[in-house]
């Protein structure tokens, strides 16, 4: 049996759905019960836990070959990541409880930085935690989701204008879509290794904004436009987005870190591996299930 944190979400509901797929057992773990007929429905087990309640955690974990794990992603956290930190050590705690015999968990791009990594310093604190447990670990060190530009569907649909933080234009970075990197974490999970392993998953080739800017042309059928947002205009603009001023510094980072090429992939004793999924694909996903 094979126990999954973020059914909910869209990575954590491919891992889920893989391994049902493949005829596994699984236990999707979550937050709300309102959420868990659907996996029933897959004949999925359903536990229920605070994803920063050890003792929960624990249970869900218990008697489970594997396990997948992810923590809730934060874009406005403490200057301290506490709120990662005690999500954390809950996990921490269940995983030295409950001792599967294999731990896969949502990493990033980025995330062998100690600094300069903004918000993907929170999953460098869950790198820390887990791989020192004694037992099999794989860090699935994602690349740039995809997926971040279902923000940006009605804005270009509205003004046929793209808003970039990325820069400059074109330069082309890792991406890659949450399909793919759900696809990975199923495989790892049923699949035998040893030791601690961290795998950069990416899609089949890098992208620039130019790049999205062609595939929201595309999905759109019409001309978009990319449009630099200068770096002096970030925090005003995180700002009208619902992000209080004063909690800004972890996304201004890591957007730095990427343009400055400080986060990236190429990391030393890292395994590189290349999902199958466009970026057109997923942008056309999302322009048709984005409604006007």
């Amino acid at each position: 049996m094979y126990a999954v944190m973020g059914a909910t979400g869209q990575v954590g509901a491919v891992v889920a759905k893989s391994l049902i797929s493949a005829s596994q057992q699984v236990r999707v773990i979550m937050r709300n019960p309102e959420k868990a007929a659907g996996w029933k429905v897959l004949d999925a087990e359903v536990a229920l836990a605070d994803y920063g309640n050890a003792e929960q955690l624990a249970a869900a974990f218990a008697g489970a070959e594997g396990v997948f794990i992810m923590i809730p992603p934060n874009a406005a956290p403490s200057p301290d990541y506490s709120e990662s930190r005690a999500y954390i050590m809950a996990i921490r705690k269940a995983l030295e409880s409950s001792r599967p015999a294999k731990i896969v968990y949502l990493s990033s791009i980025g995330a062998q930085r100690k600094s300069g990594a903004g918000l993907i310093s929170a999953l460098h604190l869950l790198e820390e935690a887990i791989d020192v447990l004694p037992t099999r670990t794989a860090a699935l060190r994602a690349a740039y989701f995809m997926e971040n530009y279902a923000d940006d569907v009605a804005k270009a649909r509205k003004t046929g204008k793209l808003q970039s933080y990325l820069q400059p234009l074109e330069h082309k970075y890792p991406m890659v879509a949450t399909y793919d990197v759900g696809r990975a974490g199923a495989k790892l999970l049923v699949k035998p290794w040893e030791g601690h392993r961290h795998l950069e998953i990416s899609g089949p080739r890098k992208y620039s904004p130019l790049d999205v800017t062609e595939a929201f042309s595309s999905a759109l059928k019409k001309k978009i436009e990319p449009l630099v947002v200068p770096r002096d205009a970030w925090i005003k603009s995180f700002v009208e987005k619902g992000i209080p001023a004063n909690k800004t510094a972890g996304l201004v980072e890591m957007l730095e870190g990427f343009n400055s090429k400080w986060i990236d992939f190429g990391v030393a004793g890292a395994e590189a591996l290349k999902g199958s999924v466009e970026l057109e694909t997923v942008i056309d996903n999302l322009v048709k299930t984005i409604g006007a």
